[in-house]
């Protein structure tokens, strides 16, 4: 696992082996089950996740009905706007898969920037590459159909077609479960012509 974390960590900043064994030492590695509830609406908390292995979601239960917000797969990381505005939540996060992830909290990380100072240059950059992403994930969404969402997730995302449960993939797109049949049904048909 550390190999892993290590292994992304030098593609931005070369650590010193004082500063893995700092890392080390904070036990942040948890090994998550499929089905897990990492966070609820209403709950409060402090923890950011970074996942090394599997694939958590954020929802949204509107009307007693879920509504994906996101996925979250191996090298990507996710901060809970709650954590920053110390409010609480107003959705989910759940593993989809069993999963292993790196928890770190603001108290964690106050620590270790001022030990490290290289650890708030990793942050900033890796948050100004997490929001660049999302601004254009979200512009897509809000310009596109969804038959232009699927073939975006098929060209940028492929693994989630095979990893995620069609239900939750369909509420990400934005379109009943029923409506995603269709759609692939309608591509299938249009790639044999």
């Amino acid at each position: 696992m550390q190999d892993i974390l290590f292994g992304f960590i030098s593609k931005y900043v070369s650590l010193t082996d004082d500063e893995k064994n700092a890392i080390l030492s904070l036990d942040i590695f948890r090994s998550v089950k499929k089905g897990t509830t990492l966070l609820k609406e209403g709950q409060k908390t402090k923890d950011s996740y970074f996942v090394l292995k599997g694939c958590i979601r954020t929802y949204y239960i509107l009307d007693s009905e879920e509504k994906t917000t996101a996925f979250y797969t191996e090298m990507e990381a996710l901060t809970p706007p709650c954590v920053i505005n110390k409010t609480p939540s107003e959705y989910y996060i759940s593993c989809i898969e069993d999963t292993i992830l790196i928890v770190s909290n603001s108290d964690m990380e106050v620590e270790v920037n001022s030990k490290f100072p290289k650890f708030e240059t990793l942050c900033r950059i890796l948050s100004e590459q997490l929001l660049a992403k999302q601004r254009i994930d979200f512009d897509e969404f809000k310009t596109s159909s969804p038959e232009q969402r699927y073939l975006n997730l098929i060209q940028k995302r492929p693994d989630l077609i095979q990893r995620v449960p069609q239900h939750q993939l369909a509420s990400f797109l934005g379109i009943k479960p029923q409506s995603l049949s269709r759609l692939r049904a309608r591509l299938v048909d249009k790639n044999k012509g």
